[in-house]
């Protein structure tokens, strides 16, 4: 199977290379605005960046425990965190998966179109001589 950097630059692949980059663009806008509101609900979080490095370990599911929800609404807004994580990880894990797929089909139908186009020959030669031998 063809590397990830390999693969032919169809336009079907950009298409899915295009989608997961939007997706991790998404993603990280999504953390930054779980960051704002972890810095606005938890009183630990002082800083933007301590509100975005506790959505990451949190969307990650990491968890070191450096900081950690101490309301509960930011007990609750975990859990959304949580599962935001997970969603966003299963559609970028999905958008991999489907480029080395469309590769792998787009290798197997040119194989496939390789044959026939042989194939397709074959059976003109064969018409070519039955033809020299009908005129004979």
């Amino acid at each position: 199977m063809a590397s990830f950097w390999h693969l032919p630059h169809s336009t079907a692949h950009w298409s899915i290379l295009q989608r997961l980059v939007l997706q991790l663009a998404i993603a990280a806008l999504l953390l930054v605005g779980c960051g704002a509101v972890y810095w606005h609900i938890e009183p630990q979080t002082p800083h933007f960046s301590d509100g975005l490095w506790l959505a990451f370990v949190t969307a990650s599911t990491i968890g070191y425990g450096d900081l950690i929800p101490s309301t509960h609404a930011s007990r609750l807004f975990s859990v959304f965190v949580v599962l935001l994580g997970f969603g966003v990880l299963s559609l970028v894990t999905a958008a991999i998966a489907a480029t080395w797929v469309e590769s792998q089909e787009r290798r197997i139908e040119r194989e496939i179109l390789h044959d026939l186009h042989r194939q397709l020959k074959l059976l003109r030669d064969e018409v070519a001589a039955l033809r020299e031998r009908i005129d004979r």
